[in-house]
């Protein structure tokens, strides 16, 4: 390539070692010191998980924090970002694994009021559309406590609201969404997840997701058949649309917030990558690059499915720019690669094979690695 290249590099987060952010200095760290000529451009990217706002900050939107309602019901302080009418809403910012204790969980009890809370400060700064990230929760609680924080009543066999939790939703008698916030009649809600699970089942939120909160076999079997019986008593309240977006794709993203979007706020899904790219303008950066570097912590089989580094392979695929891959660890084999619209791809592992020094030290030896792509391709 020309000694007047233009990189675009448009990586996630490397999960526990360096946020998106991070990931992009060190790799233009590692450029510029070998080929300090190189125009460079960072656009760190997300899937709508966690993450999400901290991308869109850096693609200039604006942060504005408040205070909400966390997983177990203390208050915990949570951002979002705006820019014009357009927010983005990242649901583990208010109701994340990230904020629990270390080793504590409330898989039946832990609550996404707070992602309500924030759905209604972004409305109160003027939000017209609003792109709800989901991923990396901590709850299992279908979306109700984030639609009760947004008006919605969801009542016992004595008139009382339930408690907070996926648990309690087994006790609910009665749901009634006609006090949610008028406003979200006019706001279009956009789904942003890399999953497109169902709500219930076997390949439902608490089957396939419950174990990463801490729920046990008792415990999945529990939040499974709560979240059946709020599908049936939903039914009383919206009709026939209840059922069928229980089976939708996304409904069981998150904990099932993806359902509470779908059926309280008609909310759109999407895949959370393709809708970032769009919002962070990543068509536009595209257009300036001749090679693009993407990647995450881990290139897995999982990262075809939805993952950052995927969309923006396939993106950069369709322009025929040249993709190359950075991660911490590499378990995809050539064709996987190839077939995802990647020419090579540089691990961590390739410099240190102590994958423990890898997380630790991820910053230096991404810009060692970040050299040796330069020397090799620059």
């Amino acid at each position: 390539m020309t000694t007047t290249a233009r990189v675009l590099i448009a990586a996630d987060k490397f999960k526990g070692s360096l946020t998106a952010v991070e990931v992009a200095e060190r790799i233009t760290a590692g450029i510029r010191r070998v080929r300090p000529e190189t125009g460079v451009e960072s656009l760190p990217v997300a899937d709508g998980g966690d993450g999400t706002v901290a991308a869109a900050i850096a693609a200039g939107f604006e942060r504005h924090e408040v205070e909400v309602t966390g997983p177990l019901g203390a208050p915990v302080t949570a951002a979002f970002a705006l820019r014009g009418d357009t927010a983005v809403v990242e649901m583990a910012e208010a109701s994340g694994l990230q904020l629990m204790p270390p080793t504590v969980y409330a898989p039946l009890t832990a609550t996404t009021r707070g992602t309500g809370e924030l759905l209604l400060a972004a409305a109160d700064a003027g939000a017209r559309t609003v792109v709800l990230g989901v991923g990396g929760s901590a709850t299992t609680d279908g979306g109700a406590g984030m639609l009760e924080a947004l008006g919605a009543r969801f009542l016992d066999e004595d008139g009382d609201q339930i408690p907070h939790g996926g648990g309690p939703l087994v006790e609910m008698v009665s749901a009634d969404l006609s006090g949610v916030d008028e406003r979200f009649g006019d706001i279009e809600v956009v789904l942003a997840s890399d999953v497109d699970n169902p709500l219930t089942g076997p390949k439902g939120a608490a089957s396939v997701y419950g174990p990463q909160k801490g729920a046990g076999e008792q415990d999945v079997n529990v939040l499974d058949a709560a979240l059946t019986h709020f599908v049936k008593v939903m039914g009383d309240s919206v009709g026939p649309r209840a059922a069928e977006t229980a089976e939708a794709p996304g409904a069981g993203a998150a904990g099932g917030i993806g359902y509470g979007a779908l059926v309280g706020l008609d909310a759109t899904f999407r895949p959370g990558i393709d809708v970032l790219l769009e919002v962070l303008g990543f068509d536009s950066a595209l257009e300036r690059a001749d090679l693009v570097i993407t990647g995450e912590g881990s290139l897995d089989a999982q990262t075809l499915h939805g993952k950052a580094p995927a969309g923006v392979a396939a993106a950069a695929r369709k322009r025929a720019k040249p993709v190359l891959g950075v991660c911490g660890q590499l378990k995809l084999d050539d064709k996987a690669l190839k077939s995802a619209g990647f020419e090579r791809v540089y691990a961590l592992t390739d410099v240190e094979k102590d994958t423990g020094r890898c997380m630790s030290e991820a910053g230096p030896l991404l810009e060692k690695l970040a050299e040796r792509l330069a020397e090799d391709r620059l």
